[in-house]
């Protein structure tokens, strides 16, 4: 743990942190080369955990009103320029774990990415789980979010989760309490995804594999992956396509600093060399203006976008 000398709590944006925790801490913690867009400012406090416990300790000592902030692997983000005020908490390693149970269900950890999980389903012989392949985050964020991909989605999959609320208390929620729709779940703000089950059907593994290679492909034909992106930018209206209104209005193409909308797919934003978040960020309302004045339709940001200016 990296904490100041002699001090067992530090302030921050909101309150104060504890210093003497379990897992790591560090303060003014660069953030730009956590995200896939490698842009954006600093966090107040970086603190990665070891355990669930070892985070439901640092939140229940932390002063109340002091931001939180759960990431992933930073694929659906912007971190703003001026950084992230109050506490960013990161899940690694002790939170990537898969356990396959009975009933064909998976017990995954926070910081599981969702290629793993399809993998171990696909090994276990549980299909069902293959879109999660497409995810291109972990089973936090896509939790959180109702990721989904390829015609299905995590609220057709979850069977529970376990959350840590901002103020360390520790519940299980079930999936009909998340009160899912597109790309939303009713957690609050600052709440921390710490486990989850997601229950598949029976499957067999070669059929499985055959899926999951069939979306790793038609991603690597339509997606920028080998860019500096966040995936998508916007959320698909009702009944259409959010690449086909940035299409329609010209969007394609367009560029604000070293800040891009891809040619290959019209609803991913790309980094092409040293963007800033405010580029990103700014093209992305360009696009939203034009799209408005092309077609009337108002695109609804799916990329998170946090920090200050």
């Amino acid at each position: 743990m990296q904490s100041a000398p002699g001090s067992h709590e530090e302030a921050t944006v909101g309150g104060k942190v504890p210093q003497d925790v379990a897992g790591k801490l560090t303060r003014d913690a660069p953030l730009a080369k956590l995200v896939w867009f490698k842009s954006g400012g600093k966090a107040d406090w970086l603190f990665e955990p070891e355990s669930v416990e070892d985070l439901i300790q640092f939140l229940t000592r932390m002063e109340e009103g002091t931001p939180v902030m759960a990431l992933g692997l930073g694929s659906n983000l912007i971190i703003r320029d001026g950084g992230v005020p109050g506490v960013v908490v990161r899940l690694g390693k002790p939170f990537a774990s898969v356990e396959v149970k009975r009933d064909n269900v998976l017990e995954c950890g926070g910081g599981a990415p969702g290629i793993l999980v399809a993998s171990s389903a696909r090994d276990a012989g549980i299909a069902g789980l293959e879109f999660l392949r497409g995810i291109p985050g972990t089973v936090g964020g896509f939790v959180r979010m109702n990721g989904g991909a390829y015609g299905r989605e995590v609220a057709d999959v979850l069977v529970d989760c376990d959350v840590v609320m901002p103020d360390g208390a520790c519940v299980r929620v079930p999936v009909a309490d998340l009160d899912y729709s597109y790309r939303h779940s009713r957690l609050p703000e600052g709440a921390i995804v710490v486990a989850a089950r997601f229950k598949g059907e029976p499957g067999d593994p070669a059929e499985i594999e055959a899926e999951m290679n069939r979306i790793a492909h038609a991603r690597e034909e339509t997606q920028p992956l080998r860019s500096k992106t966040g995936g998508s930018t916007f959320k698909n209206p009702e009944g259409d396509k959010a690449w086909r209104l940035v299409d329609a209005a010209g969007c394609r193409g367009l560029k604000m600093g070293d800040a891009q909308v891809s040619e290959k797919h019209a609803n991913f934003l790309i980094n092409t060399g040293h963007a800033t978040s405010a580029d990103i960020e700014g093209l992305g309302e360009e696009v939203r203006r034009r799209v408005a004045e092309a077609t009337g339709v108002a695109l609804q940001w799916e990329i998170q976008r946090v920090g200050r200016p």
